[in-house]
């Protein structure tokens, strides 16, 4: 069953740091600095669950939404229009073959030697969500560190102007001082981490590329620049375009991650050679 996925220390450590992070956000910073009884108190504690809420909801669809497999019956199409051909492109087929499973290989496909099978547009393997990052949950996962961003950013925020706002002039401070010492660390610290990394899947998206990829096609370039040749990464077809294919062509739904009606098989790609 999926729901096995959650029996992971990874997992429960995520679940157990944002019920933690939700609690003192609202309940000790925001109550000690607006007060929850207040309107202005009330709108930021509804605003950060909100975004909590579709936090822990899109970590629960990259948990459980499977990343896209290769169909068993799955063959690339070859034509063969000349015999003299034929050995060469047998080798071409010889390489898409997948080293571990034996199985033909799709585009952009890697093998996950955690998950031990091959994924389609494979991102990488992350244990925090035990799953891969592929074609069917990578929307999922940016939107879940974008959640993830702007709810530690705000808590960071909140916990900042309650400490500045407090008065520190009575007996046993100590251990409230270095309450709050400590859970700035660490929530400032997340709020830099998870920023970077939404960053840089961005860029990734903007570019349409899996981080695989990236690194494949800095090797690349450095080889085709030795040879006086100029890379482009043959499935970036546009800035927009790429948006679109990884979130979707409607951005009321962006930031949805069950909006994934405009994600195909997974089998095939478009490419730059198609929109020139």
């Amino acid at each position: 069953m999926e729901l096995k996925k959650f029996l992971s220390i990874h997992i429960l450590c995520v679940l157990i740091f944002v019920g933690f992070l939700y609690y003192v956000t609202i309940f000790i910073f925001l109550d000690d600095l607006l007060s929850l009884q207040s309107s202005t108190g009330k709108f930021h504690s509804l605003f950060f669950t909100f975004v909590a809420s579709f936090c822990v909801f899109s970590f629960f669809v990259c948990v459980l939404k499977d990343p896209g497999g290769v169909p068993s019956s799955y063959l690339p199409d070859v034509e063969y229009h000349e015999a003299s051909d034929q050995e060469s492109k047998r080798c071409g087929l010889l390489k898409k073959k997948c080293d571990k499973c034996s199985e033909y290989k799709p585009p952009r496909t890697h093998h996950c030697r955690i998950c031990r099978r091959c994924i389609l547009r494979m991102d990488h393997h992350c244990a925090w969500i035990n799953n891969c990052v592929g074609h069917r949950n990578y929307k999922a996962f940016i939107t879940l560190i974008f959640y993830g961003t702007i709810a530690a950013i705000y808590s960071s925020v909140i916990l900042v102007s309650n400490a500045l706002h407090k008065d520190w002039n009575f007996d046993g401070v100590m251990p409230l001082k270095l309450f709050y010492i400590a859970t700035g660390v660490v929530v400032i610290g997340l709020s830099v981490t998870l920023g970077t990394l939404l960053g840089w899947h961005i860029y990734l998206t903007i570019r349409n590329m899996t981080t695989i990829e990236y690194y494949e096609g800095t090797r690349a370039a450095w080889l085709a620049s030795k040879s006086g040749l100029n890379y482009h990464h043959p499935y970036d077809v546009g800035a927009y375009k790429n948006i679109s294919l990884v979130l979707g062509p409607n951005m009321l739904k962006w930031l949805c991650p069950t909006a994934v009606s405009h994600i195909k098989d997974g089998l095939s790609f478009p490419t730059l050679r198609e929109y020139s």
